[in-house]
C-alpha cells in the first residue's frame, strides 16, 4: 500500500529529516498582535526569542487549518496514495488532534490515520520518523505503523525545566498551575507530560529545586532510574529554547553518564516557546525508533 506521513511543525524536524522520510510538515500558526506567523517559516527560533524579550505584546498559538490538511490529502490522492499516517502534537496541548480525527472520519479520498502522540518536539519527531521509515516499505501496512507508534509512545519519557512558570500559566498549558507554587526565590520548576496510554498528554510540574545544577541532577537521577531495567536500546534528544551553551553542557554530561544511550539534539521552536519561554531545557527519550 502506498502510505504518506504528515506531522506538524512542533516536531522541529530538520529539512534533511523530513526529506529523508518524505514527511509532510504542516506549520502551526503563531498569533502575534495582528500578525499570523507560520512556525519555522515566517519566524525561526532566534528571531522569535529576540522578539519575545522586547515586544510588549505576547504571542499565542493556533493550529493548522483543516483546509490545509484537505489540500494535502487531495494532492496525495492524485499521486496514488491510499493512506496518510498523521502523528501530531499532544491533544493535552493543542486541539489539532481532535479536529484532525473528526475530519479523518469524513474523508473519502484516502484513509487518514490521526495519531495522538501525547508529546511534542523531539518525541513527536521520533514518531514521525518511525512512521516515515515504515511507510517507505513496499508492503507498508497502516495498521502496523499505528501499532508501532503506540508501542513507541509507551516507551517515551520527558523531563524539562523552565526559568519560571509564567508563560505556561498564561497560556493555560500547565495542568496543575493552581496547586503547584514555584515560589519567588530562584526556584527551578521541573516538569513532565503524562504520555502513556492512561494519560492525557498534559503538562504538569512534578518537582522543584533551588539551583539549576540541582535540577539537572534531579533529571539525571530520574532518567537513570527510568531506563535502568529496560531491555531495548534508548535514544534521547536534548533540546533548548535558545540556550545552545546549556544544551551542549547537558549533552556532554548525559553522554558521559549514559554511554549506552544514543543522544541527539534539537530545539524548542517558536510554537512551543510561546508556552515555555526562553531558556527552557528538555530531554525526551524512548526506545530507539531506528531499531524498531
Amino acid at each position: 500500500m502506498k502510505v504518506a506521513v504528515m506531522t506538524d511543525s512542533t516536531a522541529y524536524l530538520t529539512p534533511e529529516q523530513a526529506a529523508r522520510y518524505q514527511i509532510h510538515v504542516l506549520p502551526i500558526p503563531i498569533l502575534w498582535g495582528d500578525e499570523t506567523l507560520r512556525d519555522m517559516i515566517d519566524i525561526g527560533q532566534e528571531p522569535f526569542y529576540d522578539r519575545m524579550r522586547t515586544d510588549p505584546v505576547l504571542p499565542t498559538t493556533s493550529q493548522p487549518s483543516i483546509g490545509a490538511v484537505q489540500e494535502l490529502v487531495g494532492q496525495l490522492a492524485d499521486q496514488g496514495y491510499e493512506a496518510l499516517i498523521a502523528p501530531v502534537i499532544s491533544s493535552g496541548i493543542s486541539s489539532f488532534y481532535s479536529n484532525l480525527a473528526a475530519y479523518a472520519a469524513q474523508e473519502q479520498r484516502l484513509k487518514v490515520y490521526a495519531f495522538d502522540s501525547h508529546i511534542t518536539c523531539a518525541g513527536l519527531a521520533f514518531a514521525a520518523q518511525l512512521a516515515g521509515k515504515m511507510a517507505q516499505s513496499p508492503d507498508a501496512d497502516p495498521e502496523q505503523i499505528m501499532t508501532a507508534l503506540a508501542d513507541l509512545r509507551e516507551t517515551t519519557g520527558v523531563y524539562f525545566m523552565v526559568d519560571d512558570l509564567a508563560h505556561l500559566r498564561r497560556t493555560g498549558r500547565l495542568s496543575n498551575a493552581s496547586s503547584f507554587v514555584a515560589g519567588l526565590l530562584k526556584i527551578k520548576p521541573i516538569l513532565s507530560i503524562d504520555i502513556h496510554a492512561a494519560g492525557k498528554g498534559e503538562i504538569s510540574a512534578i518537582a522543584k529545586e533551588r539551583q539549576t545544577k540541582r535540577a539537572v541532577q534531579w533529571i539525571m537521577d530520574h532518567f537513570a532510574a527510568a531506563i535502568a531495567e529496560v531491555d531495548y536500546p534508548i535514544r534521547c534528544t536534548i533540546f533548548d529554547a535558545n540556550d545552545p551553551a546549556a544544551k551542549q553542557e547537558w549533552l556532554q554530561e548525559f553522554s558521559q553518564k549514559f554511554p549506552q544511550v544514543t543522544f541527539d539534539t534539537s530545539i524548542i521552536g517558536p510554537v512551543i516557546g510561546v508556552h515555555t519561554g526562553e531558556k527552557a531545557m528538555s530531554m525526551i527519550w524512548a526506545k530507539d525508533w531506528e531499531k524498531f
